[in-house]
């Protein structure tokens, strides 16, 4: 499910100018390229490298493949310009933008996805590296980022739109408790109150686990400012959708969510779970034609969660 991007583009697809722009910042003329797997963006995604041996990690899009990718392509370039060295993020090293497409240049970052379904050191590993992050991302050190209420007001308003038209095969019980799950996800909302930058897309295809273990996140651009203990719900809610470990024990064994209210840790997952199953209802956006099935996939997952916290 999470072989997303299959009409991505690849470095030779780009434009001339584009790729001078890359060299130009890399400093060399780039004699190979390996395009990435996993990911949601229809642009490239290639680890190169140039011809006296230096690596790096290269993303680019134009309007031609996704109308809204070049966007969040030009955030991600003005968080991952923003974030502290203790960060562990691959560092930015230039960005290029034409008004038309916009190529970021990253650090190389040796490193593969974490195995899923989740492998119990390599999770370990992940929620040490994102308990450690909040605490280096705490306060927040870009005061323009969004809250993450203000980037997740719409979305976690997905139970509404659910509830005025339910689809036929929602879940029975879930049905039969529309009200209730409006409410938690509004309670989830409020939530979502805190000063740590939190990266708000946290999955195993946007981290990286080097060979001595190490864990790197990438892709930024949804990166707000909300409480410490977001980014590791999220990580608990890819451990619900793909499987190897129980969550809800996992969630009360986490540290930063330690003296959260439950209530309102079940309003986030319903929040999540309403737009994922929301979203999921919508046409495919171009360039990106798997990104509903999987949407469904983490909302149904999602649902199977709630049905044990909701009383």
């Amino acid at each position: 499910m999470t072989d997303a991007t299959k009409s991505r583009i690849h470095w030779s697809d780009l434009p001339d100018p584009v790729r001078a722009a890359v060299q130009k910042i890399l400093g060399d003329r780039v004699v190979e390229a390996v395009s990435q797997q996993g990911g949601f963006s229809p642009g490239t995604a290639d680890r190169v490298r140039t011809a006296g041996g230096r690596r790096a990690f290269v993303k680019a899009v134009s309007p031609a493949q996704n109308d809204r990718s070049p966007h969040l392509h030009r955030t991600e370039a003005l968080i991952a310009a923003a974030l502290p060295p203790a960060t562990p993020a691959p560092r930015l090293l230039g960005s290029y933008d034409d008004g038309d497409w916009v190529a970021l240049v990253f650090a190389d970052v040796e490193g593969r996805h974490p195995v899923t379904p989740w492998h119990a050191d390599e999770l370990a590993a992940v929620l040490s590296t994102l308990e450690a992050m909040a605490g280096a991302l705490t306060p927040a050190s870009i005061a323009a980022a969004p809250t993450a209420a203000e980037q997740l007001a719409a979305d976690f308003a997905g139970w509404r739109r659910i509830a005025a038209d339910p689809p036929a095969d929602l879940a029975p019980w879930a049905r039969s408790r529309l009200p209730e799950l409006c409410a938690a996800a509004d309670r989830g909302l409020a939530a979502l109150a805190g000063d740590t930058l939190c990266h708000l897309d946290i999955r195993a295809d946007n981290l990286l686990i080097g060979p001595d273990g190490t864990v790197s996140v990438v892709d930024w651009p949804w990166a707000c400012r909300g409480p410490a203990w977001l980014d590791s719900l999220l990580t608990l809610i890819n451990v619900q959708v793909h499987g190897g470990h129980d969550p809800e024990a996992l969630l009360r064994d986490l540290p930063l969510a330690a003296g959260v209210d439950p209530a309102d840790l079940t309003g986030v997952l319903a929040g999540f779970a309403g737009f994922f199953l929301d979203g999921s209802r919508l046409p495919p956006p171009p360039g990106i034609p798997t990104v509903r099935a999987f949407q469904r996939f983490q909302g149904d997952a999602l649902l199977r969660w709630l049905d044990r916290r909701l009383p």
